[in-house]
């Protein structure tokens, strides 16, 4: 089996969150400790840094690895969805995992896959495991593929927990309300492990106190470790706790919600530091200067072109699309051309709420099956006084908005991962997105 047969069988032979919503979701976690067993339990090998949280994620995972690397250990990462390409789902620093690894595992393993009816995401955790095992990574930072407590990620025991933050996504596995949501996510607290939870929201710190005390775990908040006080221009102005020391680095991310991120990174780094003492304040400093560039972080804040400016970004909840607006607001524009296309199983009554009313929309459909018809998009727009037509791709819509556009206005893609997916790969070179 070569690499594209091994990918044609993962993407459309087994049941994926991405096309199939609830049927690729399971109810427990016997199917990944089978196959991990299986495997040799790979995973029992490796040092992790596990996180979970609905927003995020990928932006807190991509800040502790890049520090990580900084201070000269070999990290592995594990994200998704993908944008590009199957193989940045599982990396080393901002190394691809190999088109020929990827093709020997599936050729290898593929009659465990069928006799325990393994799902993509439960297939693709395992092959994540097997690989960092083989390539005797020094730490690896996971991130949750959905929820926490039956996320197929939830079998390691990790060094350190981690949850961003709980807001609505999701509801039909996580529950209707945030204690409910937050709930699941504290799913990932192992006994006697350290958590850091990234935002103190008064009506669910409770349940992860509960859950901490119950596992004898400590529990911090991030705010009471470090206080992210701006981000402006790339220079990030921060007190450390208990000393209230003043710091002022430069990163290469920018966006509201990346000071919240950064706050919860930095945060859960300051708690490593007793069992990874390599993890100084210099080296911190040096690791958040070139996240992308170290990691091969995209999908956020993209600026794809700048004139007119042309931004991509995959925020696509309620406390995604609220943060990345009034990030938007921080930049200089006449009018705004908003390409939104989102996916069918999401309540957007609350996102189109929020989203301008004076702006050109362009609705599109994201290239997925779960993607949300774009005539019924629009349809439901109305209803909030939001006015735009319809195309039948993400490419058609972002070359009509850059048609109207005129140089000073700015266009934004933004609505689902997928429909950044459709679009970002006329961006790229030798298969990747220049960060």
């Amino acid at each position: 089996m070569n690499y594209e047969e091994a990918l044609d069988y993962l993407l459309n032979h087994l049941p994926m969150f991405q096309r199939n919503g609830a049927a690729a979701y399971k109810a427990d976690l016997s199917n990944i400790t089978k196959l991990c067993a299986a495997l040799g339990n790979p995973q029992q090998h490796l040092k992790c840094i596990h996180i979970a949280g609905t927003n995020g994620k990928g932006s807190v995972t991509h800040i502790i690895s890049s520090v990580l690397i900084s201070a000269g250990f070999k990290v592995g990462i594990y994200t998704s969805p993908h944008y590009l390409t199957f193989l940045e789902r599982i990396k080393i620093g901002n190394q691809l995992i190999s088109e020929t690894f990827v093709a020997e595992f599936v050729s290898k393993n593929i009659e465990v896959f069928k006799t325990i009816d393994a799902s993509f995401f439960e297939i693709t955790t395992a092959m994540m495991f097997e690989y960092f095992k083989q390539e005797k990574v020094d730490f690896c930072v996971i991130e949750t593929g959905l929820g926490g407590r039956l996320d197929s990620t939830n079998i390691i025991n990790p060094l350190l927990s981690i949850i961003t933050n709980i807001s609505y996504d999701h509801q039909q596995f996580l529950g209707n309300t945030l204690p409910e949501i937050a709930a699941e996510k504290a799913g990932i607290i192992k006994p006697k492990t350290p958590v850091v939870i990234g935002e103190r929201q008064k009506e669910i710190q409770a349940a992860f106190i509960e859950k901490a005390t119950k596992e004898q775990s400590p529990i911090f908040f991030s705010d009471e470790i470090v206080k992210v006080n701006s981000l402006e221009n790339f220079n990030l102005n921060l007190t450390l706790f208990p000393e209230r020391k003043n710091c002022v680095f430069t990163t290469d991310l920018s966006g509201f919600n990346q000071e919240k991120n950064l706050q919860t990174a930095l945060a859960s780094l300051l708690c490593l530091q007793k069992m990874i003492p390599e993890i100084s304040l210099p080296e911190i400093e040096k690791g958040i200067k070139k996240i992308k560039e170290t990691t091969y972080f995209i999908g956020r804040l993209m600026v794809i072109e700048k004139t007119p400016l042309v931004i991509f970004d995959s925020a696509h909840n309620e406390a995604g699309i609220r943060n990345l607006l009034a990030q938007i607001e921080r930049f200089e524009f006449e009018k705004l051309h908003f390409v939104y296309g989102t996916v069918a199983d999401k309540d957007i009554a609350k996102v189109l709420s929020l989203l301008p009313k004076d702006a050109i929309y362009y609705f599109c459909k994201p290239s997925v099956p779960r993607g949300k018809n774009a005539l019924e998009l629009q349809t439901e727009a109305a209803k909030f006084n939001i006015k735009g037509n319809v195309f039948d791709s993400a490419e058609i819509a972002l070359s009509e908005a850059k048609s109207n556009a005129a140089k000073n206005d700015l266009i934004l893609l933004a609505g689902s991962i997928f429909l950044v997916a459709d679009v970002v790969s006329q961006f790229a070179v030798n298969g990747k997105v220049q960060v």
